[in-house]
């Protein structure tokens, strides 16, 4: 049997190490998934809220507990692991809240006595989740899910094992009842296992590459699928920007969690007008980030997870340099334990260039000028992703109007792009198909019922 250890990627040392999951344990999982679904679902709505707002609170008391093992996992700033538990308890509260008015019977006036249309749980569903926001992704998912009556098993990166088992335990902890919400560990081929196995539906946030394997897999027994994969965001500065307000935002929105993030700023276009400016500003606020140990509370901006993950970035950027991109800031892997790179900004890119041509999955920001707002949405949109975008201007009849222009799944004016339980959350284009949170996330994952009932006439009573 396969071992799989996870490592600090502050230091490049081991944390622990687990066996891999045979297909077998895999099966016996899900098939107890499947006998806890009953009972589950059949329960009132208020009960599996009053769950929800169990575990909402479990995640609040032992915040520092969890952020700890996110940080120590995968590297990402202790603060920035403490906000990301804070916000799983939030959408614990949100479906808590609000489940009830999003799995209301909706009524249909037709011709028949009664016509409406019921909200029931597909089953059980299966999620495969990435590394880079161990707690969130999951429970974005999770939530909604087992809230609409599903019940779930989790296969998620070998690189957040202990992030993945303690989802677990505070499921436990909350008191939910046994198999609802279930782990398997294990490497691609456990999540290739548990795809294929008796699920009725599957969540993955990843690579395209991921995605494309678990619809394939899914396809061939029609399972649903929601898929949210990559991006290439767009961060769109216009000449009536405010300009310090952009730079300020650029610099956290491409920095954080180290860069590795689906939908931080990837591409920085700006008018020409301003963007000497906006670089020069840019430039400052990146040089004044603090690269170290993520632990330190000083610090706003850690490791790569991998040193693999650093080494493609630094591919990237020579790719760069090597046609003709100006490195401003940065630009080199950083000579110390664990697997650290300068933030870095380029300059004069051109299509041709890695970091333009495939997602950056670090702490690098191309960016590129053009001469007015028509091109800088033809930039935009020059992508084969459509995951989220941002616009930069004092007018926001302009900002709106533009928006509507972008191809993506979400579009801020002014603000970074981030998730929300209260609005949808997903991609066009090869960032994927479905959305999570909100009303549109819990419905993915049921299935959208008919009922028609017409009265039966007096002669049909009588015979």
């Amino acid at each position: 049997m396969s071992q799989i250890e996870t490592i600090n990627p502050a230091t490049g040392k081991v944390i622990a190490t687990y066996d891999n999951e045979t297909p077998e344990q895999v099966s016996q999982k899900v098939k107890a998934a499947r006998e806890a679904l009953p009972k589950w679902r059949n329960l009132e709505l208020s009960e599996r809220t009053d769950y929800m707002r169990r575990l909402g609170r479990v995640m609040r008391k032992r915040r520092e507990e969890y952020a700890r093992v996110v940080t120590e996992e995968m590297g990402k700033p202790l603060r920035q692991s403490l906000a990301e538990i804070e916000k799983c308890s939030w959408v614990c509260d949100y479906y808590a809240e609000h489940a009830e008015v999003f799995l209301r019977d909706q009524i249909i006036p037709t011709e028949f006595r009664k016509s409406f249309v019921s909200f029931e749980p597909l089953g059980v569903v299966a999620c495969i989740m990435p590394w880079n926001f161990p707690f969130w992704q999951v429970m974005r998912f999770a939530v909604p899910a087992l809230t609409a009556g599903n019940v779930g098993v989790l296969k998620h990166s070998s690189i957040c094992l202990g992030s993945s088992l303690k989802l677990e335990e505070a499921f436990m902890d909350a008191g939910f009842p046994d198999d609802v919400f279930q782990t398997v560990i294990g490497d691609y081929r456990v999540g290739e296992a548990l795809v294929q196995s008796n699920i009725d539906a599957v969540s993955v946030t990843g690579s395209l590459n991921t995605g494309k394997r678990v619809a394939e897999l899914a396809s061939k027994d029609l399972k649903k699928f929601v898929l949210e994969l990559g991006g290439s965001d767009p961060f769109v500065v216009l000449e009536d920007a405010d300009l310090n307000q952009a730079a300020v935002m650029a610099t956290q929105s491409r920095l954080l969690n180290n860069g590795q993030s689906c939908i931080a700023a990837k591409r920085f276009i700006v008018v020409r007008e301003v963007a000497d400016k906006f670089t020069k500003l840019f430039a400052e606020d990146t040089m004044d980030e603090v690269v170290g140990d993520p632990m330190d509370p000083k610090t706003t901006v850690g490791p790569l997870v991998r040193d693999s993950q650093r080494m493609m970035l630094a591919k990237q950027v020579e790719d760069a340099k090597t046609k003709g991109g100006n490195v401003l800031v940065g630009g080199k892997p950083i000579q110390r334990d664990g697997f650290f790179y300068e933030p870095t900004i380029i300059s004069n890119v051109k299509h041709d260039m890695d970091v333009l041509r495939e997602e950056v999955f670090g702490p690098a920001a191309p960016i590129i000028v053009v001469e007015n707002e028509a091109q800088a949405i033809a930039e935009a949109n020059n992508s084969e992703f459509g995951l989220g975008a941002s616009i930069w201007t004092s007018n926001l009849e302009r900002g709106v109007r533009l928006a509507r222009q972008i191809e993506s799944g979400i579009v801020s004016v002014n603000e970074m792009v981030k998730s929300d339980p209260r609005l949808p959350f997903g991609g066009i284009k090869k960032s994927g198909i479905g959305r999570e949170l909100s009303e549109f996330g819990i419905k993915e994952f049921v299935n959208i019922k008919s009922i028609v009932v017409k009265d039966v006439t007096s002669k049909l009573l009588v015979e």
